[in-house]
């Protein structure tokens, strides 16, 4: 076997191990009785399996409420974020001279902007709105905050469709809104389903801004219900349940690349080849 063969599979091995193995340990560890979890030498593991800590966070805490919170936030921020994102770089794409370029790395300084820095004026803002428990709190800065990504990928697609389709189009009478909902929007669908599913992650897994303006169970989302686990007594650290709560929150994810792995990929890779 070439010596080539053996270091690209040991390569490939390390990054298997590292991007898997914490989310393996977890699932294992959400499986373990309390006494494996904690127990030296380490148990590997788990025997017998147990689903005790599943059905524990589930009596104790409104799971399933945190989860469908977190999926019409991230939806509607996803669908507001994508929206304006697609009107943006339809603008970008067509924009003749060379505009284009600085604002291009405008957005892309914004999106280097630590989100931490814009945590109190955004309090501020959704306390005096009364939006602290409110759906919206979340949903537009989400999607605000996801726009500068969502126009990189979408521009980039835009461009390489033929100014041709919008010539006829444009001498067929249709507006600008028509040409992006009936042309570029149907052609670039992989770098829509791409540009969508990463800020839908991107809603999905934040912490920061669920945290400071969800404050009941009945609002959480999934992160910050994760954060309010606890265990029987001030002391205790209740490993399996937050194992459980990790990978129940972990697979809608998953479910979601799996589906959609080829236009991801696709999505990712469009405009990365001229002609």
């Amino acid at each position: 076997m070439p010596a080539a063969r053996v270091l690209w599979g040991l390569a490939l091995a390390l990054v298997l191990a590292w991007s898997v193995g914490p989310a393996a340990w977890q699932a294992l560890t959400a499986l373990k009785p309390d006494a494996q979890i904690t127990h030296v030498p380490t148990v590997y593991l788990p025997h017998p399996v147990t689903w005790k800590h599943v059905e524990t966070l589930w009596s104790r805490k409104p799971f399933g409420t945190y989860l469908a919170n977190s999926a019409w936030v991230a939806t509607w921020a996803t669908l507001l974020c994508v929206s304006f994102a697609a009107l943006a770089a339809a603008g970008l794409a067509r924009m003749p001279g060379r505009g284009r370029e600085p604002l291009l790395l405008g957005l892309l300084f914004l999106s280097l902007f630590p989100p931490i820095l814009l945590l109190f004026p955004l309090y501020e803002g959704v306390r005096w709105l009364g939006w602290i428990n409110h759906p919206l709190a979340l949903i537009l800065p989400y999607a605000a905050l996801n726009l500068p990504l969502a126009v990189w990928v979408l521009e980039s697609a835009f461009r390489q469709l033929p100014l041709e389709l919008d010539e006829a189009a444009r001498l067929d009478g249709l507006s600008a809104l028509a040409r992006i909902r009936r042309i570029h929007l149907p052609l670039a669908m992989p770098a829509v389903a791409t540009a969508a599913i990463l800020v839908f992650i991107f809603c999905w897994n934040e912490f920061m801004l669920a945290l400071t303006f969800m404050t009941t169970d009945a609002r959480k989302t999934v992160t910050a219900g994760i954060a309010s686990v606890s265990g029987a007594s001030l002391y205790e650290i209740p490993w399996g349940q937050l194992s459980a709560a990790i990978v129940l929150a972990t697979l809608p994810l998953v479910l979601l690349v799996l589906v959609f792995e080829r236009r991801i990929v696709s999505g990712l890779t469009r405009g990365a080849i001229k002609g």
